[in-house]
């Protein structure tokens, strides 16, 4: 699925439950949404907290849903093309030299 998709999706579900609103209680900005993604983002290590492997693969799955739709909302709302700053922070890293492995692709 592409990415747009998935982003035009998940705008129509936050403009649906009126989160968008000057008095929604779950107003959305960058600020409280970056603050959600991290939240979202440490419920994925409970899975594996204990484990190596996680015990409920489809909780896991809900929770790694909940991180992208923040990272996407918060890429929108700030005006980021995601799948452009993905593209670009990889050619980055192709050229950081990495201890003990080389980036470079092979030819």
């Amino acid at each position: 699925m592409e990415l747009e998709t998935l982003t035009q999706a998940m705008c129509e579900f936050v403009e649906s439950k009126g989160w968008l609103a000057e008095d929604s209680p779950k107003k959305q900005t960058p600020r409280n949404l970056a603050i959600s993604l991290v939240l979202e983002a440490s419920e994925v290590l409970e899975h594996f907290q204990w484990e190596e492997q996680p015990a409920r693969p489809e909780e896991l799955a809900d929770e790694l849903a909940d991180v992208m739709l923040y990272l996407m909302q918060l890429a929108s709302f700030s005006g980021i093309d995601l799948g452009q700053a993905v593209l670009n922070k990889l050619q980055k890293n192709y050229s950081r030299d990495w201890p003990g492995k080389s980036t470079r692709p092979s030819a």
